[in-house]
Parts: structure tokens; sequence; C-alpha cells
């Protein structure tokens, strides 16, 4: 029986979230098989608290039985209401969110999620959704068949994918990713097919499940939700919701706008730890491939009197990035390190065309 999903950056992740603290009430915004939430609760005592967020009916299977732990089966996007709900108007301690599709989700043939098998075509995160992959596939116009390949997918030809698609639907519809695979045949490159299929799955389960705005509404809600000195750390797997989230971090919002106030200082409600996301070890990587693409980065609410994980107090009159240290303590600074080589994201016409898109530009 394989794993319901292998929890990437677990040690990094939960250290970051709670730094010394065994006492704190945290949340785990994407539970999926659990492995963070178990992580955490083995850590907290008795005084500690977990609530966890999943939208998809098959995580409720993995919830452990521990009073310390609430599991609410609903879009992470909503977590500053259960914040409210249960208690805490005053904040929590902190929030951690692995983004992304759980490996039980891509390894179960009829959830549609991967080309690897013959599947309705469905990629609802929450199997009672109204929209599907099929939905979209077969009722979108070109024009935004060929948007939302472009901007989720950063899809080669998106233009062609989607004329392509408009042309072989008007035959019947396509339902099936067999289907679907066989109408983007032809523009696949003859080495790795797969990951240009990829990018097209992609880019299709991004609009289904409305990830970018539920990924924004998120990072809004969990700003909201942490008390000062509270910690936020979130996993990212592409670079159009990474950049999302290292724009809310600088400028407190997803399209990296800064807004200064009278005295030009940016007014943001987080802090970044580093300035480099924390990238998986070689050794992760080998034992899950896909932990490969993985970007770890950390944040602090800022507040009167309140500190990072590694004790460094987030008032005084330092800059946001001066003398930043990461989640483990580390000085960035010195010879390069793979962290350190990591590429930048793209300041093209897709960053800006995503933050358009991220702030509502798709109804869904």
């Amino acid at each position: 029986m394989q794993a319901y999903h292998i929890p990437v950056l677990l040690q990094e992740s939960v250290n970051a979230l709670l730094g010394s603290d065994r006492d704190g009430v945290y949340a785990d915004a994407t539970f999926g098989g659990g492995g963070h939430s178990r992580e955490i609760l083995s850590r907290l005592s008795d005084k500690g608290r977990l609530i966890a967020f999943d939208r998809d009916e098959d995580a409720s299977a993995n919830a452990p039985d521990d009073s310390r732990f609430t599991l609410v089966s609903n879009n992470f996007r909503f977590i500053h209401n259960y914040v409210l709900y249960y208690g805490y108007p005053g904040g929590i301690d902190g929030i951690l969110a692995d983004l992304g599709v759980s490996s039980h989700q891509f390894d179960t043939a009829e959830r549609g999620f991967s080309f690897r098998f013959d599947a309705p075509l469905d990629m609802r995160m929450n199997a009672a959704g109204e929209k599907s992959a099929k939905d979209v596939v077969n009722g979108y116009p070109q024009e935004e068949l060929e948007k939302i390949f472009y901007l989720y997918g950063e899809v080669d030809n998106a233009r062609r994918v989607a004329d392509a698609l408009i042309r072989e639907r008007a035959k019947g519809e396509i339902a099936t990713t067999s289907r679907l695979n066989a109408v983007l045949e032809p523009f696949c490159p003859a080495v790795a097919a797969h990951k240009y299929l990829a990018k097209v799955y992609q880019a299709l389960r991004i609009e289904v499940n409305d990830e970018m705005r539920s990924l924004e509404k998120f990072l809004e809600g969990a700003s909201d939700s942490l008390k000062p000195g509270g910690r936020l750390v979130v996993i990212t797997y592409h670079s159009l919701e990474d950049r999302m989230v290292k724009n809310f971090i600088r400028c407190g919002n997803v399209e990296g706008r800064l807004e200064k106030d009278l005295y030009g200082r940016i007014q943001a409600p987080l802090q970044a730890e580093g300035r480099k996301p924390l990238l998986p070890a070689e050794a992760e990587i080998s034992a899950n491939t896909r932990a490969r693409s993985a970007k770890m980065r950390v944040a602090v609410k800022v507040g009167e009197g309140a500190e990072s994980a590694c004790g460094e107090k987030l008032s005084g009159g330092k800059s946001r990035n001066e003398g930043a240290k990461s989640a483990c303590g580390e000085k960035r600074s010195g010879g390069k390190s793979r962290n350190e080589g990591a590429k930048s994201e793209r300041t093209s016409r897709k960053e800006s065309l995503a933050g358009k898109q991220a702030k509502g530009g798709t109804a869904k």
C-alpha cells in the first residue's frame, strides 16, 4: 500500500513553525496525509492545540485521534473565520501550509489529476465542487483556455493548444485524460514529453480549484490570524504560487505593490526570515522526487515585542532584510549553497498578468 502522502521538508518546516514553543495554538492549513500535523502534535504539550484544514474528504480518514486536534473540512481560504470561530480573536502562534497536490490525489486514477492514467477529466480537490477539468476543456472559449495555459502552466504554444482543443471538442466531448493526451501529443517534445503534459494538467488543475484566488485569500487570512510574533511557513511547488507568497511577505499583497506610510516605511504585516527560500536537501529529493521543486518561505507577524524563531527582535531601526537569518539560524552570506544559487523569479509580462489574475481577473 502506498503512503497517502510523504511530507516535504518535514523537520525544517516544523522547526521553523514552532521554534521552542510547546504550548501554543497552531494551524496546518493543508492537512492531506497528516504528516506535518502529526509531527507538530508530537512536539506540543497537553496545552497545545492544532487546527487543520483540508477540502478533500479523503483526507478526513487520516485525522489523528487526539483531543488537541481539530480538522476543518473546508478550503484554507477561510482560515481567519475558523480561527475566530474556535475562540482565538487575539490570533494564533503559527500557520503552516504545504501547497500543491498530495501523492494520494495524483495516484488515485479516478480523480483525474494525472496524465499517467486513463480516467475521467476531473481534477477537483473537493469532489463536491461544481466545476471539473472536463467543464473547463469543453466549455471555456479559446481566449480563456489560452490565458490559463499561459499563466498557470507557462505552456509553450498556448494559443495553438487552445485552438486544437476547440477543434477537437467540436467532434465530440473531451471527457477523459487519454483523449486530452491525444490532442496534446503533437505539441509534446520528443524528449521529456511528460514535462509538457504536466504543465497543461497543472494549468487545468489550478483553474478548476481556484488555487490562485484561494492562495491570495489564505495569505490575507493567515496574516490576520497570527498574533504578533506568530510564524507563517509556506512550501510552494511552482513559480507562480512562490511569487505570490514572496510578494505577500515583502509587500502585504500578491502583486508585489509596495505601499508606504508618510515616513516611507513599507506597510507589510509580515517580515521574512531569510532572503532566499529553503530548498530540500539532495538526499530528500532522492528519496522523494516530488520534493524537487519545493521552496519553503518563513515569515513572522510584525508587532510590538515580536521575535523571530531565532529570537531576533522585529522592532528597531534595521531594515527588513538587514542581518536576516534563515529559519535554521544560518547567516545568509558567504559561500554559495544550493539555496543561494536558486534562480530569481521571472519579472516578465507573466508576473504582472499573474498579479492581475490572482486579484480576480477570472471568475471561478
